[in-house]
């Protein structure tokens, strides 16, 4: 099989829904084996940043609020979303200091990652915040945030027991686990 070539034929597209954040697309396609179908795809007009802030300590901070779409509470670290054609880097600052009021002075690219591949095209990049300092937060107004300090390996803890679920946080908390192990972290 070449991994280049999309067997995917689109027939026809219908727009559902649109919002400011997603556009939903219903696809009239014929699939890989041959067969009619239909393919639903939520696009996202922005991408996922992500921050996992870590002090001196080896202390982290995760954020916790209730999710409407899990319909639970959810611990993750401090994310959000960006235009495209601004820096990642520069969304993951400004939802760092929304959420915790931390600013870091130094930031290092962790993973990146697509979301939910087979439903949507949300594509996010994390980063890793050092030399930080606290300064004031900001939540937006739809945000009720609590803001948790603790160690790091008790948040690779909550992970491994399942109590984080968030993708992102999860896949951030895994590379600085690895990376703390291997020593290029200390």
């Amino acid at each position: 099989m070449n991994e280049q070539l999309n067997p995917w034929k689109v027939i026809d597209e219908k727009k559902i829904y649109e919002n400011p954040w997603i556009q939903l697309t219903e696809f009239d396609v014929i699939n890989p084996s041959g067969g009619k179908g239909i393919y639903g795809k939520v696009h996202f007009k922005g991408i996922a940043t992500g921050a996992l802030p870590l002090d001196d300590e080896l202390n982290t901070y995760l954020v916790g609020q209730y999710r409407f779409t899990i319909d639970r509470y959810s611990w993750e670290i401090p994310e959000g979303g960006g235009a495209f054609g601004i820096d990642p880097v520069e969304s993951a600052k400004r939802e760092l200091l929304e959420e915790t009021g931390l600013v870091a002075a130094e930031w290092t690219h962790l993973v990146e990652m697509h979301l939910s591949n087979s439903v949507t095209d949300e594509y996010a990049v994390v980063y890793l915040a050092r030399n930080l300092s606290q300064h004031t937060a900001s939540p937006e107004e739809t945000e009720q945030l609590q803001v948790k300090k603790l160690p790091f390996e008790e948040a690779y803890k909550m992970v491994e027991r399942g109590e984080i679920t968030d993708s992102m946080s999860v896949a951030a908390i895994l590379k600085v686990k690895l990376m703390l192990a291997d020593g290029r972290l200390s």
